[in-house]
C-alpha cells in the first residue's frame, strides 16, 4: 500500500470511528428521551387516541429524536460499514467482507426510511387531525406499523451485519472481546426474527451502544491492527 493510500486508508477509519461513536451517542439519547420527557406516565392506561394527541403536542420533540436516532444514525452507519469494510478487508476477510457490508449498507437504507418515513407521516397525521379525527387514528397506526417495520421491529438484518462483523474479529483474535461481544450483540438481533425472542430487540440496542463505543475508539487508534469486531 503507498503512502497516499495509507492516508486515505487512516482518514477513512478516523472518520468510521467518530461515525461509531456518534451512533453510541445517538442510541444513548435515543433511550433517554423515549424513556424520560417522550414516555407519559401510566401510559398502559390510555387508549390510542390519548397516545396519539400527546405525541401530536411534542410532534417537533418526537421529530427531532427520530432524525437523530434514525436519518443521522443512518447516515453515520454508512461511513462506518465503509470503514469497517477496509478495516476487515485488510486484514484479509476480504471474502467475509463481500457478504458482511451489504447487510451494513441495507440496515442503513432501511433506518434511513423509517425515520424519513416519521417525518413526513407525522406532519400528515396532525393535518388529518386537525380535519378528520376518524381518520387520523388509523393513518397513525399504519404508519407506526410501517416504521417499525423499517426500522426496529425486527433486527434481523442489524444483527447480521454486527454477527458477521464479529466472525471477522474473531479471525484476527479468538481473545477479543469486542468480537465476543459482537457475537453476543447480533445473535440478539437476529433472534428477534422469533416472535417469543422480540424482546431481546431491547439487549440488541443496549450492546451495541458499547460496541459501537470500543469499535469507535478502536478504529480511531489508526496505528494499531484490526480489534474484533
Amino acid at each position: 500500500m503507498g503512502v497516499e493510500a495509507k492516508q486515505s486508508h487512516k482518514r477513512l477509519q478516523t472518520w468510521g470511528g467518530a461515525a461509531a461513536l456518534f451512533q453510541a451517542l445517538s442510541y444513548i439519547v435515543g433511550f433517554v428521551a423515549i424513556g424520560t420527557w417522550l414516555k407519559p406516565e401510566n401510559a398502559e392506561s390510555w387508549d390510542a387516541a390519548r397516545k396519539l394527541a400527546f405525541v401530536l403536542e411534542r410532534q417537533t420533540a418526537f421529530q427531532a429524536v427520530n432524525l437523530l436516532v434514525y436519518v443521522a444514525f443512518g447516515l453515520a452507519l454508512v461511513l462506518l460499514t465503509s470503514a469497517l469494510h477496509e478495516r476487515y478487508r485488510a486484514a484479509g476477510s476480504e471474502d467475509l467482507m463481500r457478504v458482511t457490508t451489504p447487510f451494513g449498507y441495507i440496515w442503513a437504507g432501511l433506518v434511513i426510511a423509517s425515520g424519513m418515513l416519521a417525518s413526513v407521516g407525522l406532519p400528515a397525521v396532525a393535518m388529518l387531525q386537525a380535519k378528520d379525527p376518524a381518520l387520523a387514528m388509523p393513518v397513525w397506526q399504519v404508519l407506526t406499523i410501517l416504521q417499525r417495520g423499517l426500522g426496529g421491529g425486527v433486527e434481523v438484518v442489524g444483527g447480521v451485519w454486527v454477527l458477521l462483523l464479529a466472525i471477522a474479529g474473531l479471525r484476527v483474535s479468538r481473545t477479543s472481546a469486542l468480537a465476543w461481544l459482537g457475537l453476543l450483540c447480533g445473535s440478539c438481533g437476529v433472534l428477534t426474527l422469533l416472535p417469543p425472542l422480540r424482546d431481546l430487540g431491547a439487549v440488541f440496542g443496549i450492546t451495541q451502544i458499547v460496541w459501537f463505543a470500543a469499535i469507535g475508539i478502536a478504529m480511531l487508534r489508526a496505528d494499531r491492527g484490526p480489534s474484533g469486531g
